[in-house]
């Protein structure tokens, strides 16, 4: 975990809106993050009708040219494949029907404590790259739906994070400026960085232990 900015001392009488990023984030599970890569990636070199290790191949290396001609910073897979012509909307019909949070993920128990002890101070809303439906179904399986206040997906703003439109939907939601917010994720270039830039708090996580340790972190009176 990396502690980039906590929210100031201005706020701590306001409403306050944790952003969580999803998949890596609120949940751990390797099998599941490489299938969310994998299948649409196998459901594009069918239509191509190039192979698995064909198409893979192509998009490694856009990815690998993007990050050379970008200071190394990431690129989500949606804007690889809107680069590759394939339209957001069409990335979330995909996506819809190739992912399923239900076949991988199970209750979490510890997670839901933490979220419970967090909602007591902060307005809980997450932003992911798939859509809202495959989100709350996320959500679900694990446990903590009736937890998230709001959700904003790819279908919402049909954008690929980072772009600050997904940023200010939340904001627009929650009636709360950017100071209010804190974004955290497991990727600093699409969770964090543009987040930081619109003056919101930034923690990065790598995996859903470090969410176990947030309300010692953020409800100890530093934010």
């Amino acid at each position: 975990m990396k502690i980039y900015r906590l929210l100031s001392e201005q706020t701590k009488q306001t409403k306050k809106v944790i952003i969580f990023d999803m998949d890596g984030t609120l949940y751990s599970h390797d099998e599941y993050l490489h299938a969310q890569i994998d299948l649409p990636i196998m459901r594009f070199a069918k239509l191509q009708g190039k192979t698995f290790d064909q198409m893979n191949g192509e998009i490694t290396g856009y990815r690998k040219k993007w990050a050379e001609e970008h200071g190394g910073q990431s690129i989500s897979l949606g804007n690889i494949f809107l680069s590759f012509g394939i339209s957001i909307e069409e990335n979330i019909l995909w996506r819809k029907e190739l992912y399923r949070p239900e076949d991988y993920l199970g209750e979490d128990k510890l997670l839901r404590s933490s979220l419970e002890k967090l909602a007591s101070c902060f307005t809980l809303a997450v932003v992911t790259n798939n859509p809202v439906s495959i989100a709350a179904r996320t959500l679900d399986v694990l446990g903590i739906c009736d937890l998230i206040q709001k959700i904003v997906g790819l279908d919402t703003c049909c954008v690929s994070k980072p772009n600050e439109a997904i940023f200010r939907k939340v904001l627009d939601y929650c009636n709360v400026s950017a100071q209010q917010c804190i974004s955290i994720g497991d990727r600093y270039d699409i969770d964090i960085a543009l987040a930081l830039e619109l003056k919101m708090g930034g923690i990065l996580v790598d995996g859903v232990e470090d969410i176990y340790k947030l309300p010692d972190i953020l409800l100890t009176g530093s934010v």
